[in-house]
């Protein structure tokens, strides 16, 4: 098919395709579906952080998602039983999250599963070339992101002193 070589020749489609196949193969590796992928990468930040530094805000901007989509994921575990929420003795308005011991058995088989690829990737390619990818990688996603500021209505405040300038 003439679209097969289109997509091919496309970074948006093979970063997308790569990506899909990373997050499938992660999928597989985590308790045969007990958690999800973000799921996974929560309790592993959770592992690294202290319990204090953890908050869904600051969850939400690392994994580039809603602070909703990270709330939803915090219930999620909480109710199946692999972390817990307590509220900050420090600050009753924020509140902490404490991995129960098979949240932290997730926690460590993702983080085995991620250094296990992140060490083919580097045997396989090589780590200046990997280097150089991600760059690219990280250009194509600043492209993506001044398109996507571009292509951005100017909000009604811009508008409304615009209108008022002429």
């Amino acid at each position: 098919m003439k679209i097969e070589t289109f997509l091919r020749q496309s970074p948006l489609f093979e970063i997308s395709w790569a990506a899909r196949q990373v997050e499938g193969h992660l999928a597989r590796q985590l308790s045969h579906g007990e958690v999800s992928f973000l799921e996974a990468l929560v309790l592993v930040s959770i592992v690294f952080e202290k319990p204090m530094t953890v908050s869904p805000s600051r969850l939400a901007a690392a994994f580039s998602t809603t602070r909703g989509n990270i709330s939803h994921c915090i219930s999620s575990l909480e109710a199946k039983g692999l972390l817990a929420r307590r509220i900050d003795p420090e600050d009753a308005r924020a509140y902490q999250l404490l991995l129960k011991p098979q949240g932290k058995r997730i926690a460590m088989q993702m983080v085995r599963s991620l250094d296990h690829m992140q060490t083919c990737f580097e045997k396989t390619i090589g780590s200046a070339k990997l280097e150089a990818a991600i760059e690219v990688v990280r250009q194509v996603e600043q492209v993506c992101s001044q398109m996507r500021e571009s292509e951005r209505p100017p909000s009604l405040a811009a508008r409304t002193v615009s209108k008022w300038a002429k």
